[in-house]
């Protein structure tokens, strides 16, 4: 099992979710993949998506003010 660090801080819906989902195909089952990202619309679509994808949120943690980590285990 490994873990990959993903930062989309910079990026906007939908480029979001499709750097992400390009990352967790790049993964195997089990393996976790820390996705950084800002609130608002990335905080609110990635992990509903990666979950409608068949994945698991681990869990979502504050980092800073407008920053969290999205923790993703691949379906």
């Amino acid at each position: 099992m490994k873990t990959v660090r993903l930062d989309i801080t910079k990026d906007h819906c939908p480029m979001t979710f499709v750097k992400t989902k390009l990352e967790l195909e790049k993964l195997e089952k089990g393996d976790i993949l820390e996705v950084i990202l800002k609130e608002g619309e990335p905080l609110e679509n990635v992990p509903k998506t990666v979950i409608e994808q068949g994945n698991k949120v681990l869990e979502i943690k504050k980092l800073q003010d407008n920053i969290h980590m999205v923790i993703i285990e691949r379906g």
